[in-house]
């Protein structure tokens, strides 16, 4: 592994996490998915926390898989480094054979902000990553689309697409999609939807009604340093590193898109 700085060893660490990840599905199987879920939360947390505590000793780390005593600890919120872990994002996902849509998420947030961050997608063989970020695709062609305008189009023609859970979508995010003349794709994890806004499979992704800070930490620093837009769904920014990790919605999109949905969705909460 090599080491050369943050952002090439989130990439490293996620890349990592990934390979041991599907090596442990071709293992176990699906037989068992309740197994194979615990098995892959756990295995993948102690790989990552024990690479952390051994290459960065100074830093606190925040985990999905983390005791509450250790997400309470104070010395968290008062390091000046912390390292934001989802060591199985998508756990559903991975225990089913043949899906694609999980990941392993490693960012780090550093004096308030994310500063180097990587996304690895197993399934799909590839990592996303803050060290050599995605270049986007071109921004939204035609006139914006809210309070009953006309919709605006994807880039190379037709509907916007916007990501959203496979198991929850929000309703007003189907209000939403209704009217800026978009359509809905459900994909499995938080990492895999921002994931999809990155690589042109999707034009956004817009989520509210629960997620940590984990879910979105790394996606989110990959995105942002990729130029795409990342927001709450009010425009407000997202902070990480909080006393309180919940982090309950999210707007990641094209930033040309931006204004757009967050008009439809200011009046849709009006």
């Amino acid at each position: 592994m090599t080491i050369r700085d943050d952002h090439v060893l989130a990439g490293d660490l996620a890349a990592e996490a990934g390979e041991r990840l599907l090596a442990l599905r071709d293992e176990e199987g699906f037989g068992d998915p309740s197994a194979l879920r615990a098995r892959g939360d756990a295995e993948s947390h102690r790989f990552l926390m024990e690479a952390l505590a051994r290459l960065r000793p100074s830093d606190s780390v925040l985990s999905e898989e983390a005791t509450q005593q250790e997400r309470l600890d104070s010395r968290r919120l008062s390091a000046e480094r912390v390292w934001i872990v989802d060591p199985l994002d998508g756990t559903r996902e991975f225990a089913e054979e043949g899906r694609q849509d999980w990941a392993v998420h490693v960012a780090l947030w550093e004096r308030g902000v994310l500063t180097a961050g990587a996304v690895a997608l197993p399934a799909q063989g590839r990592t996303l990553s803050t060290a050599e970020p995605p270049v986007l695709p071109g921004p939204p062609a035609g006139p914006e689309a809210a309070s009953g305008q006309e919709p605006v189009a994807r880039p190379g023609g037709g509907r916007v697409r916007i990501a959203v859970s496979r198991t929850r979508p929000p309703e007003f995010v189907q209000k939403l999609a209704y009217l800026v003349g978009a359509d809905l794709v459900p994909i499995g994890s938080a990492g895999a939807k921002i994931s999809a806004v990155l690589t042109g499979e999707v034009e956004a992704y817009v989520h509210a009604g629960g997620q940590y800070e984990w879910d979105s930490a790394a996606p989110v620093a990959v995105a942002l340093a990729s130029g795409a837009h990342a927001s709450r769904i009010d425009g407000s920014a997202l902070t990480y590193n909080q006393d309180d990790p919940s982090l309950p919605d999210i707007l990641v999109s094209l930033p040309g898109l931006a204004p757009t949905l967050l008009a439809g969705i200011r009046d849709l909460h009006r």
